[in-house]
């Protein structure tokens, strides 16, 4: 692998040619929070301070209550016609800035900027897709079986919605939130992750130049995180909780929200098996394995986390495997040379460092990389290791970072016996040439989703979450905007 030098002229925050609000977004005003405190906003890649942002306290998230709730009424009657028109002039606006979104979400998140324009283009695409869904809410009626009524049965706005967001998407997490809350004619309080603020925060002016009435959009950074969702969870006024992140703070969420019986959609950790069958094209496996181990730099909850390759073909796989993790640059993510940018920060290398680490010490090796670079920023070699035991650690945890661990199986029943062995069950590869049998595979994983000889399964049209401990509820396709209303029922007869 090799180290890019990065180029004299990067892109800075104040060069962008974007609206990039550091207050607390509320009531479609930029304002301090109550209290005056703030945070800073780390670059990875050097480990230093980009701006400072405002950190909401609990009255000033309970503002940002009192702002959806007086837009709520108005945002509901809004014609489905004119949402759809408002949604799809963000994802013009999105699509005009992408340069420039990309290369924020660089400099806050650290990923290369090949991966964060992708990010940019998907994180619109929501915008797009639910403009069209917002004129498709249809509603049915039917004649009741023993024929004494009709049942007529309506979608109608969830409410005030509470949307809390990671760090590794913060463009495309917010917007697949968002956009299908307002086309069901919701308004929202987004918590972006306190990592990576500044993204969520230019979406906000973003919305508003969109047309989005003030009030409908709120965006609240804090470093308060836990005590503002509780108090807002315990607020009758909102009645929907929408959370992407870790399964440990998804079941503390699932636990505030059922005090109050908050409808809650959870898509939570992954830990997603890679499976290479006897039968599979050992090139177009590698191929898929670069994209669905090392998008984002390995820090997504659908990454490739276990690669179990069948005896006959591991030494040609985890041989090329191996030979493409060599050739990957690594470097700032604003320098065009680079493939794999920071981690996000120094906890999330220390506990790659631990995972491999562990590993190697049950007796995994290294065919490449292996260790932390020295010097500024967040870096850890892309690694691949063989030879993994069941033991290890890493099979079992989120490494979220650019190591690739392979292990060994016998037949396919094995294959899906370890693929299946987790709580979690949020997304799974399978690489076969046997269409058959990768069907028949697919079948048996126990996860929401399955990429068949394909590394990438996110896609604004397709229902997208888990099963097990990796979440409830759908978001994206037309499940997603259901997510945001509840079924009225209601009996006539005429």
């Amino acid at each position: 692998m090799s180290i890019a030098t990065p180029p004299t002229a990067l892109p800075t925050l104040a060069g962008l040619g974007l609206t990039v609000p550091t207050g607390l977004w509320i009531g479609g005003e930029e304002r301090p929070a109550s209290d005056g405190s703030s945070f800073g906003v780390v670059d990875p890649s050097t480990g230093e301070t980009l701006t400072t942002v405002a950190s909401a306290s609990v009255e000033d998230a309970l503002a940002a209550v009192d702002a959806a709730e007086a837009a709520a009424a108005g945002w509901r009657a809004v014609a489905p016609r004119q949402k759809a028109e408002i949604l799809r002039r963000a994802w013009e606006l999105m699509t005009e800035r992408q340069d420039d979104l990309a290369a924020l979400i660089t400099l806050e998140n650290g990923k290369a900027l090949g991966d964060a324009k992708g990010e940019v283009a998907y994180a619109a695409e929501f915008f797009r897709w639910y403009s069209e869904e917002a004129v498709r809410i249809q509603g049915t009626v039917e004649t009741a079986p023993s024929g004494t009524n009709r049942i007529l049965v309506t979608h109608q706005p969830v409410g005030v919605c509470l949307l809390i967001t990671p760090w590794n998407f913060p463009a495309a997490m917010a917007t697949r939130k968002i956009a299908p809350a307002l086309a069901a004619g919701c308004t929202v309080v987004l918590k972006p992750a306190s990592d990576t603020p500044l993204t969520a925060l230019a979406m906000a002016a973003i919305l508003e130049e969109a047309g989005v009435p003030a009030g409908v959009v709120n965006v609240i950074p804090s470093r308060r995180s836990g005590a503002l969702s509780s108090k807002l969870l315990a607020d009758p006024r909102v009645r929907k909780v929408s959370f992407t992140g870790s399964t440990e703070v998804g079941r503390m969420l699932l636990a505030e929200s059922a005090k109050t019986v908050v409808n809650a959609s959870m898509e939570l950790g992954g830990n997603a098996p890679f499976l290479v069958l006897e039968k599979a094209d050992i090139d177009e496996a590698v191929a898929g394995a670069m994209i669905a181990k090392l998008r984002n730099g390995g820090e997504a909850c659908t990454a490739a986390n276990r690669f179990y390759v069948h005896s006959s073909v591991v030494d040609e796989f985890s041989t090329k495997l191996a030979a493409e993790f060599a050739e990957l640059t690594v470097g700032a993510g604003l320098d065009p040379a680079t493939r794999i940018g920071p981690l996000v920060n120094a906890e999330a290398r220390e506990k790659v460092e631990t995972l491999v680490n562990g590993a190697v010490s049950e007796g995994a090796r290294a065919l490449v990389g292996g260790s932390s670079i020295a010097g500024d920023g967040y870096f850890y070699e892309p690694t691949v290791l063989t030879g993994v035991p069941q033991t290890a650690a890493i099979l079992s945890e989120e490494i979220f970072g650019p190591v690739a661990p392979i292990v060994v199986f016998e037949t396919n029943e094995e294959a899906v016996r370890l693929a299946n062995d987790t709580e979690f069950g949020l997304v799974s590869y399978v690489y076969t040439t046997d269409l058959a049998e990768g069907l028949r595979v697919s079948e048996a994983l126990e996860s929401g989703m399955v990429g068949l000889n394909r590394a990438i399964v996110s896609d604004p049209a397709a229902p997208f979450g888990g099963v097990k401990q990796s979440g409830l509820g759908r978001e994206g396709g037309h499940e997603g905007v259901l997510d945001y209303t509840e079924s009225k029922y209601i009996a006539v007869s005429w």
